[in-house]
């Protein structure tokens, strides 16, 4: 409890581990809250969640509780199925899909996440796993991260393309990005443009978080 206290006033830190996917993980209460960072960003829970949470808002929560099936392209801590699950009251299945086996050993000894009955978590790339599955999704949301970095492939028309065929009639994906430079936020636009507008309707939601932008793009028909 003191050191929930305390957090009010620094970041105090009660776990750290090393990965080899994701270098370094810290377990930190932060504000009062038990959060996942990354040696220079938040991983999941704090901020993160919360701007999640503003996608999966502009979405609709009654839309979202009639979905069948999410898939979550970089799982992490789960902050975001936590959210599907304890605030939204989403009860149908989750597959995540995170390629570190150590965060989510942490994940599950810190928050439990191996405690949600619908989640499947698959340890694979997000790249690899996107090309086999033979599953089709409701919602997916992409938010693959290590560090500060989002891999190359996130961008490539390829696994863009796979994205959409596995998504249903109507689905959606909610992609979060990171802009640190014009180069990134050049990439994004460049991405948004690159979607045919008859078949989807895409926008971005204004930048609540300073250097994270939220794409959200909806399968027409």
């Amino acid at each position: 409890m003191f050191k929930k206290l305390l957090s009010y006033f620094i970041p105090v830190t009660i776990h750290s581990e090393k990965s080899e996917v994701s270098k370094s993980i810290d377990i930190n209460w932060d504000n009062g809250e038990l959060v996942i960072d990354s040696e220079n960003t938040n991983y999941s829970y704090g901020h993160l969640q919360h701007f999640l949470k503003l996608g999966l808002k502009d979405i609709g929560f009654e839309k979202i509780r009639t979905m069948d099936h999410v898939l979550v392209l970089g799982v992490a801590g789960a902050s975001v199925v936590k959210t599907l699950t304890d605030e939204i009251k989403y009860d149908g299945k989750i597959t995540g899909v995170e390629i570190d086996p150590k965060i989510i050993e942490l994940a599950n000894k810190y928050f439990n996440i191996n405690r949600i009955p619908q989640l499947d978590i698959v340890i694979e790339d997000a790249f690899e796993f996107v090309l086999k599955t033979k599953e089709k999704y409701d919602l997916v949301i992409v938010d693959i991260f290590q560090d500060i970095r989002m891999p190359n492939f996130v961008y490539e028309s390829y696994f863009r393309d796979r994205i959409c065929l596995i998504l249903k009639s109507k689905g959606i994906i909610l992609f979060n990005t990171m802009i640190l430079d014009e180069k990134q936020n050049l990439l994004n636009e460049a991405y948004i443009s690159s979607f045919n507008k008859e078949n989807f309707s895409i926008k971005s939601l204004p930048r609540v978080e300073k250097h994270n932008e939220l794409i959200v793009i909806e399968k027409m028909f």
